[in-house]
């Protein structure tokens, strides 16, 4: 195994779709293939999310106590973003489900991508192929969604995130 050199942002991104799959067997290959990073990334990134205790030593389940900890408390700090120019792209963070629901904002956060359909502030994404592979996936969507409003939210809204995030992995 490789020198654990910390989390890269995309390791969430393959967390997040793990939890999207919920108790669903997955290989390697399929989440290289719904997520558009290559195979041996996403080895990579599992064996660091071993590592790190934010996956069991099996590979397959999340210890899910230690992400959310992990989310929660030490996200923000890690992989900061700030919005910032209005462009088009995906909604994300408080501006997607399930927090537009019940967070009003005047100003919608998005993902840049040509293919959206909204128009906001652009924060970027944990990697380039997040819009495409949560077009195609609803839960995963509202997973990264969730963890974006921990990188950029208030504290009424990291509070409601969490909670939510709590629901769903």
């Amino acid at each position: 195994m490789k020198k654990h050199n910390g989390m890269r942002p995309h390791d969430l991104v393959i967390l997040a779709k793990i939890a999207a799959k919920d108790n669903e067997n997955w290989m390697m290959k399929d989440l290289a293939y719904e997520l558009g990073i290559s195979a041996s990334e996403i080895s990579e990134s599992i064996n660091r999310s071993v590592y790190a205790g934010l996956l069991a030593s099996d590979k397959k389940r999340l210890m899910k106590q230690s992400l959310i900890e992990f989310l929660e408390h030490g996200f923000r700090y890690v992989f900061p973003e700030k919005p910032g120019a209005l462009v088009r792209g995906m909604v994300t963070a408080y501006s997607a489900n399930p927090l537009a629901k019940e967070i009003q904002s005047n100003e919608s956060v998005v993902w840049p991508y040509s293919e959206g359909d909204t128009r906001g502030q652009a924060i970027n994404p944990l990697h380039v192929n997040v819009p495409i592979a949560c077009k195609r996936d609803k839960k995963l969507h509202e997973i990264l969604s969730l963890i974006d409003t921990l990188r950029i939210g208030k504290v009424r809204e990291k509070k409601i995130a969490i909670e939510e995030l709590k629901k769903r992995i």
